[in-house]
């Protein structure tokens, strides 16, 4: 039972990583993290299929570092800011929920990664 437990939390985190490359405001790497960790825990087939798939040099890249570059979370940051900025003004209509809550999870999502995401320790 622990065993499917884990993994389908792994699952889950797969979709939110995934769901974190295109949606503003929304982490990937962590979610890709978590899940490598729940799968080392719980399955070594799915841990392989993660760090082989494409979304595997995220988790290869963080490790290798220790964390991100200065210069990727400068990017990360200006891509979740414009995309919130876009999203608000531009496709949510006024008046809507919707205009206070990306703007929020953006918010987070920008603290996230500058205080909460380490710096890589080495080069590239």
């Amino acid at each position: 039972m622990k065993r499917l437990v884990l993994i389908s939390l792994g699952l889950l985190c797969v979709g939110l990583g995934i769901l974190g490359v295109v949606v503003p405001g929304l982490p990937t790497t962590p979610f890709l993290l978590l899940a490598s960790w729940l799968f080392y825990r719980s399955s070594t087939r799915l841990q392989e299929w993660l760090l082989q798939s494409w979304l595997g040099g995220y988790i290869r890249s963080y490790h290798r570092r220790g964390g991100m570059t200065i210069a990727q979370k400068a990017g990360a940051i200006g891509i979740m800011v414009t995309m919130v900025l876009l999203s608000t003004f531009v496709f949510i209509p006024a008046g809507s929920v919707a205009r206070i809550i990306v703007p929020v999870a953006g918010g987070i999502g920008v603290l996230t990664v500058a205080f909460a995401v380490p710096n890589a320790k080495n080069k590239e």
